[in-house]
């Protein structure tokens, strides 16, 4: 009998024949079994548990390959989710209490989220992680655990999210020095990058190389761009997704972010998601596209068998409306973000919706019927995706389950009106603490923490002092 053929793994080596379709793509990947062998034919030393904090930043441990396989127990303690940005610490009150004894919780890992970290030097892989409790119960207040309890909710009622996120970025060169403004890169021209170049192929294709090394690494991790743009500030890009689950889709945004900042820094650049970066320039948003669908039939509940818009379509529309404002700090999490959020600039400041109207908070595409769906057109792109989605589609379900009717639609422009949104970090806090209905939807630990956090994050924006004090306060008052 012949020997049987041989092919390459991926590191060139040579490996027998009929391997299982989830060992060389992942796809299945569901026993710790599997997952051996998965890790085994790529010959993975290192393995980073990581889970997303309040800010969506990546904690967790790393381990060794053979020790993630043997059941070994995986531990962070609290206090990570209870952190500013800053690495500071809330103070207790208002319903926030720091626990004393900072015990730990557990790390599970979601096996489906399996893939390799193709910017590692040596085989690394990479898992998202949940959080419990010892005795095995979801810790409410991670970010993770509030988009599924929102989730969950939704699969009480037989329904089912779906959601298409956009995320905006700057490439901006590097900045190790805090006090001096952010640039614009060089492209592969030798110029500086400039405005004004919304949709330009030529803007794109000045970042070559490290696009290809985004679309690289995303390939590698099982990460599907829709499309890539070049948007109107310089050096702004917008990568969309393909829409799906909710968990699913804040897991690639959050995987994406990490690939983005990674394939920028291999480029001697920064990537950055502040929501306003560069001072003079657009924002930065992370646009969400919303339907739901009924999970017995399958179809669109925002469209009903004549193709029309439904109640529940209006329903969803109204809850945005009425709820988004005193939720604005999920979707508008830091100081910056507020500068986003000024009067006739490109991003939305009211709570009015409109087809294809993109001066509206609340949009509305044109699509086929089956389509039919609603963009939030308010959060930015430093929004905790998790968090971010949580809080739309919490919004959006209390406006279905309370029946609330929505304005009429508008197609005038509508962003040079007064401002419907709260104008600062402390205000949008204020009003998160008094909606009632969000805090049962979202939880009460997690509400009490996040607001204890901004509040902290605030205090420690105060201690700066910026140079636009020092340049008009300095020597003329």
């Amino acid at each position: 009998m012949p020997p049987a053929k041989k092919e390459a793994r991926p590191n060139g080596r040579a490996g027998r024949t009929r391997v299982p379709a989830y060992v060389k793509n992942k796809r299945g990947v569901n026993t710790w079994k599997q997952v051996g062998e998965w890790l085994e034919w790529r010959e993975i030393e290192d393995i980073e548990c990581i889970t997303p904090d309040q800010a969506g930043v990546a904690r967790g441990k790393m381990m060794p390959s053979s020790k993630f396989t043997s059941n070994t127990s995986l531990a962070l303690p609290s206090a990570p989710f209870m952190m500013t940005i800053s690495g500071d610490y809330p103070e207790d009150g208002n319903g926030f209490a720091y626990p004393e004894d900072d015990g730990d919780l557990k790390l599970m890992p979601d096996l489906s989220t399996l893939s390799v970290v193709p910017w590692e030097e040596d085989p690394t892989a990479q898992v998202i992680c949940d959080l419990v409790h010892q005795d095995g119960r979801s810790v409410e207040f991670t970010p993770r655990n509030v988009l599924k309890r929102v989730i969950a909710a939704y699969n009480r009622r037989g329904l089912k999210p779906v959601v298409a996120p956009e995320i905006e970025f700057y490439l901006v060169r590097k900045n190790p020095d805090p006090d001096y403004p952010l640039v614009p890169p060089v492209g592969r021209s030798g110029r500086p990058i400039g405005g004004g170049a919304g949709y330009s192929i030529a803007g794109v294709n000045e970042f070559d190389e490290l696009i290809d090394d985004i679309y690289h690494f995303s390939e590698s991790q099982g990460l599907e761009i829709d499309t890539l743009i070049h948007e109107e500030g310089a050096g702004q890009l917008e990568i969309n997704l393909r829409h799906g689950d909710p968990i699913e889709l804040a897991d690639q945004v959050f995987m994406f972010k990490r690939t983005i900042r990674e394939a920028a820094l291999k480029h001697d650049t920064y990537a950055t998601f502040m929501a306003k970066p560069i001072q003079g320039q657009p924002g930065s948003a992370m646009h969400i596209h919303q339907s739901v669908i009924d999970k017995k039939t399958g179809k669109n509940i925002f469209t009903g068998e004549d193709g029309e818009e439904t109640e529940a379509f209006r329903h969803f529309i109204g809850g945005m409306q009425k709820h988004v404002p005193n939720a604005l700090v999920m979707f508008a999490p830091y100081v910056n973000s507020y500068r986003r959020l000024t009067q006739a600039a490109s991003a939305p400041v009211n709570t009015k919706w409109g087809y294809d109207n993109r001066t509206t908070a609340f949009r509305v595409p044109r699509s086929d019927p089956s389509a039919r769906r609603v963009e939030n057109r308010i959060p930015s792109s430093d929004a905790n995706p998790y968090l971010a989605l949580a809080a739309s589609l919490a919004c959006g379900l209390i406006g279905i389950i309370k029946q609330i009717e929505p304005d009429a639609p508008v197609g005038t422009t509508v962003n040079e009106d007064e401002i419907d949104l709260p104008r600062g970090l402390l205000e949008a806090v204020d009003l998160f603490e008094t909606d009632e209905e969000l805090r049962e939807m979202l939880g009460s630990s997690f509400a009490s923490t996040y607001a204890a956090i901004k509040r902290a994050e605030f205090e420690t924006f105060m201690e700066v002092i910026s140079p636009w004090e020092r340049e008009y306060l300095l020597l003329n008052v």
